[in-house]
């Protein structure tokens, strides 16, 4: 099996050279594999990207053994091919080159300045491939009193401020500063990076030169503070963790059924009112405390317990089934399992299996882009460790003695 791309998707012309590991700048390496890109993932020999070895769970192959790839790899690299280089050679160092020639996109997530030491950082690569775009990804970015620091999506939600608006309120059973359930601040420097590489990539194609770009996961976590951080520069009042409930759209909270809990988005006057006459209530729409979403937002307390009653008078199912023919936005509040059984879900073809190497069908999440003129091909199983590495040399014009020389000594 190889992962080599037939021309396909909107990207099916650049070529990206992924010297990234652990997940931020390795998801948005994943997400241009999955919009048609070429993308070569550089791996140390031996240990490979170390969200190889986090797990448990591993996946099994088909004697249900562990393999070496842990689901938290499996999640980030598909549609990519591996080879293995030792980057503190002088060989392992000009394989890196040549593949900078030949690529259109550089992404590295090492400290700032690492890459230099072995004549790989931008400036070096630059000057043999001037329209190399350069992507470095980094806890705090080249520049500041923390550059040369290490950072985790952990340490970045807590310094950024997420956690502060993340959380039961004060005061309240399980009440204090919680994480984010996903490491979205990981997730979300990919998408950025995503972007600014392919603004990059069409400035390029006017200006035929290149660009180095720097992308920061604090600034990432700062810049998507959105409306929490803009609460605050205009008001100068600082948010607080709320639970469940919207700081500034009401009422929008998890609320209690008789059967079990439902959650409750209403978005404008118009849906409040919709919810007043499906419970019954409909003077509620009229009543001032209520009738506009600022009014809401100012008695909220009153209201929610209003909700609250009647909600527990109600099944989950009728209470939802009423809301959804209403059109106000509900709906339950689902487990991962019960996410891949959601009809709607299923409908969009978002849970896929395709054939790994270990002989097995490895789930994958698709890509939730879908393009009318050039449609995202099939997905690629993640690679195993230097899978493509006798392949990508070969197309490097390297010879078989050669790369066989350099597998015996232990440099790819």
């Amino acid at each position: 099996m190889t992962n080599a791309k037939v021309a396909s998707g909107p990207l099916s012309h650049l070529r990206v050279l992924d010297l990234s590991r652990i997940l931020a700048a390795p998801w948005a390496g994943q997400i241009l594999a999955d919009l048609g890109a070429v993308v070569t993932k550089v791996e140390r020999p031996g240990a490979g990207d170390d969200t190889r070895s986090w797990g448990p769970p591993f996946l099994k192959d088909a004697e249900g053994n562990d393999t070496k790839e842990a689901g938290y790899y499996l999640a980030v690299n598909r549609g990519k091919r591996s080879i293995t280089v030792s980057l503190d050679t002088a060989e392992g160092q000009q394989i890196v080159r040549d593949l900078a020639l030949q690529s259109d996109i550089v992404l590295e997530n090492y400290k700032a300045g690492t890459l230099a030491r072995y004549g790989l950082d931008e400036a070096s690569l630059r000057k043999l491939n001037p329209r190399l775009i350069y992507c470095s990804v980094t806890g705090f970015g080249q520049t500041g009193p923390r550059r040369d620091q290490p950072a985790y999506d952990f340490l970045i939600q807590a310094m950024g401020g997420l956690m502060s608006v993340t959380g039961e309120r004060d005061g309240q059973p399980g009440g204090g500063p919680q994480k984010v359930g996903v490491p979205i601040v990981d997730l979300m420097t990919g998408m950025y990076t995503a972007v600014a590489v392919l603004a990059a990539v069409a400035r390029r194609d006017q200006s035929g030169v290149g660009d180095s770009i720097d992308i920061a996961m604090l600034d990432v976590q700062v810049a998507t503070l959105a409306n929490q951080a803009m609460n605050y520069l205009v008001s100068g009042k600082t948010p607080q963790r709320n639970g469940n409930a919207h700081p500034n759209i009401q009422p929008q909270d998890v609320y209690a059924c008789a059967d079990g809990d439902a959650i409750l988005v209403v978005g404008n006057d118009g849906q409040f009112a919709k919810l007043c006459a499906v419970l019954g209530h409909a003077e509620w729409a009229q009543d001032e405390r209520f009738a506009t979403n600022a009014q809401r937002v100012r008695n909220i307390a009153i209201l929610s317990a209003m909700l609250r009653h009647e909600f527990a008078q109600r099944t989950r199912a009728d209470l939802i089934a009423a809301l959804d023919g209403a059109g106000v936005p509900c709906g339950a509040i689902n487990s991962v399992p019960e996410v891949f059984e959601d009809p709607q879900v299923k409908a969009r073809g978002m849970l896929k299996y395709v054939p790994h190497p270990s002989g097995v069908q490895v789930p994958q999440v698709s890509s939730p882009m879908r393009f009318a003129q050039t449609p995202l091909q099939d997905l690629a199983a993640p690679p195993t460790l230097g899978q493509h590495s006798r392949q990508v040399l070969e197309e490097l014009g390297y010879s078989a003695e050669r790369i066989d020389a350099l597998l015996a000594g232990g440099v790819v």
